[in-house]
């Protein structure tokens, strides 16, 4: 297992929707531990891989003892009840603000096996799961957030000691690669 660096708030990754994972091979169980171990370092509530550069439909989720990952999920919502409520994103340090979401939520999915699994999450693990499926969209939070909120969150986040940071470097093995990575 690896941690990876977080990518920020201004990278391209986190604007471009994902790919559906279709090989649930060796490298798709890395990637679900490597997710995992740098959520657990982050201290977060949920990771997507475009978060770690990684442009495939993979999360995993940490909230209220309640852990787990999701490949290729697609959300259910029951009903209709929704709240506002404080959220956070790994990928915008130290940025908190009001995001209206669903407060019941059912993520189908698989896991890194590729057997089916179903997450059926409510309150803080249903904000999770549509945070990180909205990753996976490309959908940051700020996308979510009132006008006059999401105009006071970009003025915080310009200010921000991370905002302006260049893109971790990247670099592109010149061997062939198979799988996963395309």
């Amino acid at each position: 297992m690896t941690v990876r660096p977080v990518r920020l708030f201004g990278d391209p990754v986190l604007r471009t929707p994902a790919a559906e994972v279709t090989d649930f091979d060796r490298q798709i169980r890395r990637l679900v531990k490597d997710l995992t171990q740098t959520l657990r370092d982050q201290r977060g509530a949920g990771l997507s891989a475009p978060q770690i550069g990684v442009g495939l439909r993979v999360f995993v989720f940490d909230v209220d003892d309640v852990r787990g990952h999701v490949i290729n999920p697609v959300l259910d919502f029951p009903d209709e009840a929704a709240e506002t409520d404080i959220e956070g994103c790994l990928s915008f340090p130290g940025i908190y603000y009001d995001v209206r979401r669903r407060l019941n939520t059912v993520a189908s999915g698989f896991d890194a096996d590729g057997r089916p699994v179903r997450i059926v999450g409510d309150q803080q693990l249903a904000r999770c799961l549509q945070h990180e499926t909205d990753h996976l969209d490309g959908v940051l939070f700020i996308d979510r957030m009132d006008a006059e909120t999401s105009k006071q969150a970009m003025r915080e986040i310009r200010s921000a000691d991370w905002a302006g940071l260049p893109a971790p470097v990247v670099k592109v093995s010149p061997h062939a690669m198979r799988g996963l990575i395309r």
